[in-house]
């Protein structure tokens, strides 16, 4: 088969001696244990033992959408021809942050329609897409494998009606459906009479699905290189194929990131993507956070974090720079790998080797999984906030309201919500002060070395809410030397919200919610978007404390804008005092 350029991106490594010992003894096992081989024949005991051989359809994506490459070349023709201006993705985790990914870096193709992805359930940020398109000249793909998850189908009920209203009549020939087969989501778009259904494979997890028609039937209507994307990636399988280990860049970038984590306590998978593939680190974070952070294990991704000196770091953190060739490496890395960091340099010679940095990091997180322990294809804890959220809307469904709910603590326009343990010792550390700044130098005061802050903002996540998180977490990163990450709810959940809860138990979070100066009906619902998001802040935040995470919720009544501008003068005056 015929690739572009049939050449593989270039894969570099900066290791510490110990780490890189630790990975040749890994490499012999693997020879010896035939790894490699038995991971392409789908043995699960090369991890578990479990039922991880039913979970690895992604092995074959790149031959499979090759195969039925004319599909997606005919239904790019049909949204070309059908004079469409917009391509609106609604989805969540897997089938929403690939997508979002191509959207970043290959842009808005002329001729084409624009493609947007929406993974949220903030009204004001589900208002703000809604006007930003036109509706009567959208192309609606409605992107989710079980068809039962909430987001998707909330956003297709909203959009529904939106576009009938828009065109004067049932919308059905401008909705596409991306679903597993004999789903849910199969028999809506089969009763509301979608232009098209395309069917996924049943044994790809969402995380792994990106080369799968989850990534590519979005990349189609928005008028990307499908073909070249594919054919990169088969030449990265190939090269994961049935190689030496010494020589399969998957083993060799999964034994690194797994030999530091479990010999060096070096869990902070730190990505670094030059601007033009800066968006590849949210869908990393995904993979890594969902694929190995459970049963008290894990990799722990950080993702837009700026570069700093080495002495901003603990020793907890490995870099992973991803550029393009001719792009200078940040000059920031050489200081930290001359310091002992590991960094992995990955080059891509040109933007469709996109495809084959898909492929490597799904291998690799594979292979990390097998030195973790764990089983990398299960996302054990995700369930658990999903049952949570789905008992608070139910109970808003029969009774009109969330369940009722008391601040331990208020200080003006913040409230403070713990259950009673993180209460008790959060007001112990403060010694009984119960105002913002006590409160929040109590809980920067819990963080230790080898620790992570996660700042979780459950608030519309729009170009200032995203530069006033990264100003919090940098000033948190720089003042207590830990990695952090700044997370926008509720599209973390499905993403990084696996390792928060079921990985290591290093976590330190402080949870952001606001009131809703307005909300959104959701047609055919008893519920609206703002009491969705709600529910989902509050399950979320149940689940972290019964996993007996250090967790401060603050809740900002009143404006949202000046709220924040509080807290983040609140934790810098806290953060001076810790």
């Amino acid at each position: 088969m015929s690739v572009p350029g049939n050449k593989l991106l270039s894969l570099s490594f900066a290791l510490p001696e110990q780490v890189a010992a630790g990975v040749t003894a890994a490499l012999q096992s693997w020879a010896r244990d035939k790894r490699v081989q038995r991971i392409w024949e789908r043995d699960p005991k090369v991890w578990t033992g479990g039922k991880e051989g039913e979970w690895l359809g992604w092995l074959s994506a790149p031959r499979d959408g090759l195969e039925h490459i004319k599909q997606y070349e005919d239904f790019a023709r049909d949204v070309k021809a059908g004079g469409y201006t917009d391509v609106l993705l609604l989805g969540m985790g897997g089938s929403s942050l690939g997508p979002e990914v191509l959207k970043e870096v290959f842009g808005h193709v002329p001729g084409w329609p624009e493609l947007h992805v929406l993974d949220s359930t903030d009204p004001e940020q589900v208002a703000e897409m809604a006007a930003k398109v036109d509706l009567a000249k959208t192309l609606f793909i409605v992107s989710s494998k079980s068809g039962s998850t909430l987001e998707p189908n909330i956003l297709f009920a909203y959009f529904w009606a939106a576009a009938e209203k828009a065109l004067g009549k049932p919308p059905g020939a401008h909705f596409v459906a991306v679903t597993d087969p004999n789903s849910s989501m199969e028999k809506t778009a089969k009763e509301h009479g979608f232009g098209h259904i395309f069917f996924g494979n049943a044994q790809i997890g969402g995380r792994y699905s990106v080369l799968s028609p989850f990534g590519m039937v979005p990349a189609a209507a928005a008028g990307y290189n499908v073909r070249g994307l594919l054919e990169n990636a088969l030449l990265m399988a190939e090269a994961c194929t049935n190689v030496p280990p010494e020589v399969n860049p998957g083993v060799e970038l999964g034994l690194a990131l797994g030999v530091a984590a479990t010999r060096l306590d070096c869990d902070k998978v730190t990505y670094v993507g030059s601007k033009k593939l800066a968006a590849v680190g949210a869908w990393l974070e995904q993979l890594i956070a969902e694929s190995t952070g459970k049963i008290g294990k894990g990799l722990v991704p950080i993702d837009a974090e700026a570069l700093s000196g080495p002495e901003a770091y603990g020793r907890d953190r490995f870099f992973v720079d991803l550029r393009l060739a001719g792009e200078a490496p940040n000059p920031k890395l050489k200081p930290l790998e001359a310091a002992g960091f590991p960094v992995v340099d990955i080059q891509l010679a040109d933007l469709l080797q996109l495809g084959q940095a898909f492929f490597l990091f799904e291998f690799a997180t594979a292979v990390a999984g097998v030195e973790l322990g764990i089983d990398p294809f299960d996302q054990p804890d995700v369930e658990f906030s999903k049952v949570e959220t789905r008992k608070l809307t139910t109970a808003y469904g029969e009774t009109g309201k969330l369940p009722p709910e008391e601040p331990f603590a208020v200080d003006g326009d913040l409230a403070f919500y713990a259950n009673p343990k993180n209460a008790e010792a959060l007001s112990k550390a403060a010694g009984g002060r119960l105002d913002a700044v006590s409160l929040l130098k109590a809980q920067l005061e819990r963080v230790k070395p080898g620790d992570y802050v996660g700042l979780l903002a459950y608030i519309a996540r729009t170009p200032g809410h995203i530069a006033w998180a990264q100003e919090v977490r940098h000033m948190l990163r720089d003042g207590l030397h830990v990695a952090t990450a700044a997370e926008f709810g509720p599209r973390f959940l499905h993403s990084t919200g696996q390792a928060y809860k079921g990985g290591p138990n290093t976590g330190v979070f402080l949870q952001v919610t606001s009131d809703k100066a307005k909300d959104l009906e959701i047609p055919g619902h008893p519920y609206t978007f703002g009491v969705v998001q709600a529910a989902q802040a509050r399950g979320d935040f149940d689940v972290l404390a019964a996993r007996d995470r250090r967790a401060l919720r603050v809740h900002i009544r009143g404006p949202l804008e000046e709220g924040l501008k509080k807290l983040e003068r609140d934790l810098k005056t806290a953060l001076k005092g810790s």
